[in-house]
């Protein structure tokens, strides 16, 4: 029997892609991404935030540096992947990160330089990783209830 690995986040980038080109041209971005859920817990309302580290490869790093910036409030569809590397001591460390397979802009269309046509950004197979051909998603989502 297989397994599935999917994972659904909606939250806000800690900060503005970090975007490197590898061996090929190859485009990676990394950002974390905040989470956040709030709850009752002895008749007050606590806020409890995570943060993940989210990875784009390709024509969605490229997409994504080009529209995504600190702060924005974004969806995200992947896998949970995780690796294993040397810190500068030696010691093996231990990573967990959300591959990113697509994800969709939230907010005002104000929020956004460019206009899109409401498609969202996907690099699975069957679809172009050209960032030209790429379509942004712009909902009228007009409230958010993250701290950012």
């Amino acid at each position: 029997m297989s397994g599935i690995n999917k994972v659904i986040l909606v939250g806000h980038l800690g900060k503005d892609p970090e975007v490197r080109h590898l061996e090929g041209n190859v485009s990676v971005a990394s950002f974390p991404l905040a989470t956040s859920e709030t709850f009752n817990k002895d008749g007050r309302k606590v806020e409890q935030t995570e943060w993940h580290n989210i990875v784009m490869w390709r024509g969605l790093a490229d997409v994504a540096a080009k529209y995504l910036q600190k702060g924005k409030l974004v969806y995200i569809e992947g896998k949970l992947r995780t690796r294993s590397y040397e810190d500068r001591e030696g010691v093996k460390r231990y990573t967990t990160e959300i591959v990113a397979e697509n994800f969709t802009m939230l907010g005002r269309k104000s929020d956004f330089e460019s206009p899109g046509n409401g498609e969202k950004h996907n690099s699975g197979p069957g679809h172009s990783n050209d960032p030209a051909s790429t379509p942004v998603d712009f909902n009228e989502n007009k409230s958010d209830d993250l701290p950012f």
